[in-house]
């Protein structure tokens, strides 16, 4: 059974999805009738009117369209599991509590067929996940769930590929609002599942939604710019671009050889027609708000001038932030939120998900703050003070807590100076950005990597290596749960 949540934004009378879905910019008598308009918004006594809770930080409002489903939040992998659904209802909250909702174009989101689903990942392993279930387990095949990887990181819960194709559905709905020109920056922040492989779940992801976006992207778009700052190396989507100059992929991430997934060295820079164009960049615990935004800005900036991307995918993983329950960074909301408004910066169509993310409280007010990055809208600090939950944002009732308190920072000068370094000499090798022949035709799924014969048995091989990883993880897993750890 889904946990049973009181879900006031999308339950009032008349049915407001609906009209929201179809009408989304005529949105504030819809939501005359919910305790939100009187409740959330301040008081000016001086002039006796009421006023949005926020300022707009320029005079510039981008379409940006919020793409979610209510259905998402109701999922459960477990009670011990750090994975928590329920922090998408938080953010929607936060979100409509500040007002932002009248701001944006918002969609309810669909499911991603089969179909969609195969664009990327193995038949085998969709038929997989579209038949299993806990009550099932006992009847599968012998081997089933090593073959597919299924255990503590990603356990077969009730309704697990419901909530896959609904998150993946959202990120389909929100590249196709980008290709049609209809946003120009779409949000879904139930998506960023970068770890799902092409034939197994991995690290809480079983469903790429990010190479489905992409994929979809590119029958319309020369070239696509991935960004991802989880605190985890987004190897998912790395691995299925990691032979086409079409998709330049960049992970920011913690890592040591051993920290999950065990990948994202400086080494891993593509091959094939994808040799430089993966880049790589390995921090150590407690990066601190400085050293981390001028890292990013300064790899960034010249990624995108070289490569020229025609639009961005940026992947907004919560769980770099601070006092994140399996994190190890010291990034405060601010200066994780100024890496997307340096992105946005630039004026290219923009795909923001989520991704990682353990303490909910903290997810929810950084997707919320970066909702309000993405409209040019300043958000005050004070928690609206009728949001539902209020009690998950005490004591302090704070949009930016102090997360930065927590960890010794062993990045030092040096070592960020000479990981700068590194990374702008794989960019000189970019020599301006490849040119792509654009058919009138759709350009069929195979071949949107470019993969020739030859790539395909690279790959076939890069396979067999990443699964004797794999049996080295499950070995592992006596001592070291995964990302349980």
């Amino acid at each position: 059974m889904f946990f049973e949540f009181s879900y006031k934004l999308y339950s009032h009378k008349p049915q407001t999805l609906h009209q929201i879905t179809k009408y989304p910019r005529i949105l504030e008598k819809q939501f005359e009738a919910v305790y939100i308009m009187s409740e959330t918004f301040l008081y000016d006594a001086k002039t006796s009117q009421q006023q949005l809770p926020f300022e707009f930080g320029s005079s510039y409002s981008p379409q940006v369209s919020y793409h979610f489903n209510p259905k998402v939040s109701q999922y459960h992998y477990g009670v011990r599991h750090p994975m928590k659904p329920f922090r998408l209802m938080l953010t929607d909250h936060l979100v409509s509590c500040y007002g932002l909702h009248k701001i944006m174009d918002l969609y309810e989101t669909r499911e991603a067929t089969k179909e969609e689903l195969l664009e990327f990942h193995a038949p085998d392993y969709i038929e997989f996940l579209s038949h299993v279930t806990p009550e099932n387990l006992n009847k599968l095949p012998r081997g089933s769930l090593e073959k597919f990887n299924i255990g503590d990181d990603c356990p077969i819960f009730q309704g697990m590929f419901d909530y896959s194709i609904l998150y993946a559905g959202a990120s389909l709905d929100a590249a196709r609002k980008l290709i049609n020109n209809q946003s120009e920056i779409a949000i879904n922040w139930s998506g960023g599942l970068h770890h799902a492989k092409k034939s197994n779940p991995s690290g809480f992801c079983y469903v790429n939604d990010i190479v489905l976006a992409i994929i979809s992207l590119l029958r319309y778009h020369p070239r696509v710019l991935y960004i991802d700052i989880d605190l985890h190396h987004g190897d998912g989507v790395q691995e299925a671009f990691y032979t086409t100059d079409r998709v330049f992929t960049v992970s920011f991430h913690k890592y040591n050889g051993e920290f999950f997934p065990g990948t994202g060295d400086l080494d891993e820079i593509g091959c094939s027609k994808g040799k430089k164009f993966s880049l790589n960049v390995p921090l150590q615990d407690g990066i601190d708000d400085d050293s981390y935004i001028n890292l990013f800005k300064s790899i960034i900036d010249p990624l995108v001038t070289s490569y020229k991307p025609t639009v961005i995918i940026q992947q907004c993983g919560a769980d770099s932030l601070g006092h994140d329950r399996l994190g190890c960074f010291n990034l405060n909301i601010k200066a994780h939120g100024e890496c997307v408004k340096f992105v946005k910066s630039f004026g290219i169509p923009i795909l923001c998900v989520g991704g990682g993310g353990y303490t909910p409280r903290n997810v929810s007010r950084l997707w919320a703050y970066e909702t309000g990055v993405l409209n040019d809208v300043l958000l005050p600090s004070d928690i609206p003070k009728d949001i539902p939950f209020t009690d998950w944002f005490g004591p302090d009732y704070s949009l930016h807590p102090v997360l930065d308190d927590l960890y010794e920072n062993k990045n030092s000068k040096k070592y960020l100076e000479n990981i700068r370094i590194r990374c702008l000499e794989n960019l000189k090798y970019l020599q301006g950005a490849p040119s792509v022949r654009m058919d009138a035709e759709l350009i069929p799924t195979q071949d949107l990597s470019g993969l020739t014969e030859e790539e395909e048995e690279l790959i076939r091989d890069l396979n067999q290596e990443d699964e004797l990883y794999r049996l080295e993880q499950i070995e592992r897993e006596n001592t070291r749960r995964g990302e349980l750890m």
